[in-house]
């Protein structure tokens, strides 16, 4: 399962920064790979939460994200419903 929701998050990330989703590694950062401010990780994570059922990312976690490996983590935790994990 995880394979298939980290491909479909790459997917997202790489439609939404218009690039390959082969390029996306779990330690390329945001801020500073692929260039993108705190709003684009907002609207990221919109664009995440809506095509993916179930999933909500808390604004607070957004702060926490850095790297697609801390996206597909808070993804796995919210997926699987245990938000005390992100402490």
């Amino acid at each position: 399962m995880y394979d298939s929701l980290a491909s479909k998050v790459r997917e997202i990330i790489a439609e939404y920064f218009g690039i390959d989703p082969d390029l996306l590694t779990d330690e390329a950062r945001f801020s500073d790979d692929l260039d993108a401010d705190w709003l684009d990780r907002l609207e990221l994570m919109i664009a995440i939460e809506d095509q993916l059922a179930g999933i909500e990312i808390d604004d607070v976690l957004i702060d926490q994200i850095d790297t697609i490996g801390d996206l597909m983590r808070v993804i796995e935790i919210v997926k699987d419903g245990d938000p005390s994990a992100m402490h």
